[in-house]
């Protein structure tokens, strides 16, 4: 009788290909954004997409706060249309980050997701910055 892990077959290469990396155009770990904050190679916005007071609470180091509720092409006049925004919100269990990468990609602005949002930061080892202005 075969497991339950090959009960189902796997999937043709060339689909796990595909489906791997639709996921890693979509999503990005808290280790890789991290490694190029610390390191100054962020190619990126981060974007905290919680309130004002959740993100005064503990936030990314480098973060912009902007909920999701506030995305709007006025908002992100700043900043040239190609720029890439990575958004998190307070972790798996919070679909913030998702409204907010929605909300990007309809504004159509490149946008990836950090899985596990504050949480998987935490979970991660890395320290987050507290109080200052959402904005910066």
């Amino acid at each position: 009788m075969p497991s339950a892990i090959t009960q189902i077959p796997a999937a043709a290469p060339e689909t796990a290909r595909d489906h791997f990396a639709g996921r890693l155009a979509l999503e990005a770990d808290c280790a890789d954004v991290h490694a190029a904050l610390t390191t100054g190679a962020a190619d990126f916005v981060v974007l905290d997409v919680r309130g004002p007071e959740a993100y005064a609470r503990g936030h990314v180091p480098g973060a912009l706060g902007l909920p999701h509720r506030s995305i709007t092409a006025e908002a992100l006049s700043a900043w040239p249309d190609d720029t890439l925004f990575v958004v998190y919100c307070a972790g798996p269990h919070c679909n913030g980050a998702d409204r907010a990468a929605l909300r990007l990609a309809e504004l159509g602005r490149p946008v990836k997701l950090m899985i596990g949002g504050v949480t998987g930061w935490a979970d991660e080892g890395f320290a987050l910055a507290t109080g200052g202005a959402p904005g910066g």
